[in-house]
């Protein structure tokens, strides 16, 4: 079974809010993406909502059609009451700072698994999936494993760095943690940086990995492409030779 693609829409958020108004239509975008291809869509509110905003959420989950992550801080009260009202199928929590410019490192499982527990259990209840967002070492994945999550999303902003100067060791640490995840009975998410470049080889030594979120590079791409056009071009590289 092919790994899923949920495209992250943030940045169609972020050309809307630059210009004020309803152009381009976040939620039309949401719509074509599913229309498109797309296996699922994923978006980052956060609290300034700078980019996609509390009602874009909401109106988001009115047309979903496929699967809908919600990435963010559950620090964050009003990220964890929007999750509750929304229903995701899946939230990845994420330990961003206020006003961090974009995602740059996953939680500490072993530091913070106790409040981990806790929060995972309250999306739980309510039958959404969970996945944490986890730096790719083998103790964060084993840690992982105790607090309660459905799967962890690997980091992957260090093998997208590294990929040009020595990809079969730029995966190697992402193997490695996505074997202890697996076998702790973890499924394996992975985003940040990944393209049309270096996504194939991951996908290909990560045979497990459920679902990629791309937003970045696959809108930017979309300026050359098309949306339609990238979308499939993207699960190609999803798919094995």
């Amino acid at each position: 079974m092919a790994t899923k693609l949920s495209v992250n829409i943030n940045k169609i958020a972020t050309l809307r809010n630059s210009r004020g108004g309803n152009n381009p239509d976040v939620v039309k975008v949401a719509i074509d993406c599913q229309q498109f291809g797309a296996d699922g869509i994923t978006v980052h509110p956060r609290p300034d909502e700078r980019h996609i905003r509390y009602s874009d959420v909401r109106e988001i989950k009115k047309i979903i059609t496929t699967e809908f992550n919600i990435e963010g801080n559950p620090l964050e009260d009003k990220f964890v009451q929007l999750v509750l009202e929304t229903k995701p199928t899946q939230v990845t929590l994420v330990p961003d700072a206020i006003g961090q410019l974009t995602s740059n490192h996953g939680w500490d499982t072993l530091k913070e698994g106790n409040y981990l527990r806790e929060i995972i259990a309250v999306f739980k209840k309510e039958g959404i999936r969970v996945s944490i967002f986890i730096d790719p070492e083998e103790t964060m994945a084993a840690a992982a494993a105790d607090t309660g999550t459905d799967r962890v999303e690997l980091y992957t902003e260090g093998y997208a760095r590294t990929y040009n100067k020595n990809r079969e060791q730029a995966i190697i640490a992402y193997q490695r943690a996505a074997y202890v995840a697996n076998n702790k009975g973890l499924g394996i998410n992975a985003g940040h940086d990944l393209d049309l470049k270096n996504l194939r080889y991951f996908a290909s030594k990560i045979p497990t990995l459920l679902e990629v979120s791309i937003g970045h590079a696959l809108i930017s791409d979309a300026l050359y492409y098309g949306l339609e056009n990238i979308i499939q071009m993207y699960k190609r590289q999803l798919q094995a030779e």
